[in-house]
């Protein structure tokens, strides 16, 4: 229990550098352990909950420091909630799971490293486009257990739809809002089944690794600094599970 104590701590502190809740990790973590056996659901809802408390604490302090632009943000979010709570809603399970996970993290580190990251004009997108890709997100998000940042991130930057902070405060709002809508449509299917006794050290432990990374990100680090923890973040998380480390 200390070593993934210790594993929670380390992925939140990391992942709250660029306003993501850390799913893809906890995820990885809990599967490096016993609990790999678990089913995918019981899986996804403690990867939801623990991205409630990073991504919010994210979001207060990117939000904080100046660099959420909700005019931004809220095409995304609207509609990615509902369809983020239908795919929480879907029973997902065993070899499909695994294989969803894996192209989905595949795919967003190469489409972030394959292209060009570097800081130029940025561009507001339309709302029927920051709608669609939100929706698709959404969808993938609840699906697979995670908030989703992961893939949004890469988006609003290749795109130059926003800068490396800016993006990180839309991801933050965009996963605690999918979260919270993956356990709604989990619920509702009667899927939910957490255990206190598990809950409250892994929730103290990404509280913890949320409020050091999610402080250094938002006020520390440079907007480089931030895209190159990015990149980091998604190659870790692909190579994981594309490697079959867990």
């Amino acid at each position: 229990m200390i070593l993934v104590l210790i594993g929670l701590f380390s992925i939140a502190s990391l992942y709250s550098t660029v306003g993501h809740g850390g799913g893809s990790g906890y995820l990885a973590v809990l599967s490096l352990t016993s609990y790999a056996t678990a089913q995918a659901i019981w899986l996804k809802q403690y990867a939801w909950t623990l991205n409630l408390i990073v991504a919010g604490l994210a979001f207060w302090h990117y939000s904080r420091a100046g660099h959420h632009d909700s005019r931004l943000t809220l095409p995304f979010v609207c509609a990615s909630v509902p369809l983020a709570a239908l795919g929480g809603y879907a029973r997902v399970e065993g070899e499909v799971y695994d294989a969803l996970l894996a192209v989905a993290l595949a795919a967003a580190a190469w489409r972030l490293v394959s292209g060009s990251t570097g800081v130029g004009q940025v561009s507001r997108p339309d709302v029927a486009r920051s709608a669609a890709v939100g929706g698709a997100i959404g969808l993938a998000s609840g699906v697979i257990g995670i908030g989703g940042g992961i893939f949004l991130s890469p988006v609003l930057m290749l795109n130059r739809w926003a800068n490396a902070k800016e993006a990180a405060a839309t991801a933050a709002l965009f996963i605690w809002l999918n979260s919270l809508a993956g356990l709604a449509g989990a619920g509702l299917a009667g899927r939910l089944d957490m255990e206190a006794g598990l809950l409250l050290p892994f929730a103290g432990a990404v509280l913890l690794g949320g409020v050091v990374g999610s402080r250094y990100g938002s006020q520390v680090s440079s907007q480089r600094g931030v895209r190159g923890l990015l990149v980091s973040i998604l190659l870790l998380a692909a190579a994981n599970r594309v490697l079959g480390l867990y």
